[in-house]
């Protein structure tokens, strides 16, 4: 979502009654900050909108204040937390299209990262990895609305089938040139 479809996001109220939100941002910590910023910046392709030296930068798409915030306050050179604890499974980032996304994920494996998994969720395909830090990224990009599979009660029906990465990056490369 861009900062203009906050600005005109209509307010909606659940039966519960509490508001809705939206999802402003996500703050990460990080052990190097030039290293995640190389990966979310250099890879992902996020706008760096404000650094403070070796402590903290901001980033973000369509000119937003910030979308996601890189810090070292308390882990810099620090190690990932083990395996098996409580924390953030993954940050997922929606890209506009199957090319946008295609391109992404070609940019990640050039630079060496490899691929946890791939999924196509029926509303959604999906490529799932680690940044610098180990932190989990979930790179994909939404179907239309319109071809979102759905249940005969109308809900939407998720899946989990096997995405084709091969086929994926193949586009990307046809729409590329």
């Amino acid at each position: 979502m861009s900062a203009t479809d906050l600005d005109t996001a209509p307010s909606r109220t659940p039966a519960h009654g509490a508001p809705v939100p939206t999802l402003g941002h996500v703050h990460l910590k990080v052990a190097n900050l030039d290293r995640a910023l190389g990966f979310y910046r250099d890879l992902l392709g996020f706008e760096l909108m404000e650094r403070m030296g070796e402590d903290a930068a901001f980033l973000a798409s369509d000119g937003y204040h910030h979308h996601l915030a890189l810090n070292t306050w308390e882990t810099r050179d620090a190690s990932p937390p083990p395996a098996g604890h409580t924390g953030l499974y993954h940050t997922a980032f929606l890209y506009k299209d199957r090319a946008d996304l295609g391109a992404v994920v070609q940019r990640v494996l050039d630079a060496g990262y490899r691929l946890d998994g791939a999924a196509d969720h029926g509303v959604s395909e999906a490529v799932y990895l680690r940044d610098p830090d180990e932190n989990g990224v979930e790179l994909y990009r939404d179907r239309p609305r319109s071809a979102w599979p759905r249940k005969p009660d109308g809900s939407i029906k998720l899946s989990n089938q096997r995405l084709d990465i091969a086929a994926l990056l193949a586009e990307a490369r046809r729409e590329q040139s």
